[in-house]
C-alpha cells in the first residue's frame, strides 16, 4: 500500500471512529436511512482508481475513453450501485475514488469491469470492502439539487 493509501484509508477509518463515538441523538434517528444497523453504518466496497499500464491513447481516443467512463459512472450511480466517484486533483497515480453500494469485492470488481477505461488499461482498480456512514446513500440525491449541469 502507498503512503498516499494509507493515509486516505487512516483519513476514512478516523472519520467513521468519530462517527460512531459521537452523541447519540435519538430525537433525529430514521431507520430507514441508517439500512437496520443501530449505529447508522452500511457496508460498502471502495475502490481506489490507478493509472493503468495502458496510457498511450491518441487524445481523441483518451477522450472518447474518458466520455465512456464518465457515462459509466453516471449509469452507476442512476442504477443505485455507485454511491461517490470523482478524481483526486493532483497529478500522479492515483486518479479517483469509487464507493460502490455493495457488500462483496466480488460484485464491486464485477461493476468495475463495466468501465470502458479499466477495459482499454487506461485505468485499474483496487478493491477494498468498508464500513461507513449508511447517510452516504443520500449523496446522489443531494447532489442531483445541486449540479447544473451533468457531467
Amino acid at each position: 500500500m502507498t503512503r498516499t493509501h494509507g493515509l486516505l484509508l487512516s483519513l476514512l477509518c478516523l472519520v467513521t471512529a468519530l462517527m460512531l463515538a459521537g452523541p447519540l441523538r435519538a430525537e433525529t434517528y430514521d431507520a430507514e436511512l441508517a439500512a437496520k444497523d443501530e449505529y447508522g453504518m452500511k457496508r460498502y466496497v471502495m475502490a481506489m482508481l490507478m493509472s493503468g499500464p495502458n496510457r498511450d491513447q491518441t487524445e481523441e481516443e483518451a477522450e472518447r475513453l474518458q466520455r465512456a467512463h464518465l457515462d459509466n459512472i453516471t449509469r452507476l450511480a442512476e442504477a443505485g450501485k455507485l454511491v461517490l466517484a470523482g478524481p483526486f486533483l493532483e497529478e500522479g497515480s492515483l486518479r479517483g475514488i469509487y464507493i460502490f453500494n455493495v457488500t462483496s469485492v466480488e460484485e464491486a470488481k464485477a461493476l468495475t469491469e463495466s468501465d470502458p477505461a479499466i477495459k482499454a488499461g487506461r485505468l485499474v482498480m483496487e478493491l477494498h470492502p468498508w464500513y461507513g456512514s449508511a447517510a452516504l446513500m443520500e449523496v446522489n440525491r443531494l447532489h442531483d439539487k445541486l449540479a447544473k449541469k451533468a457531467i
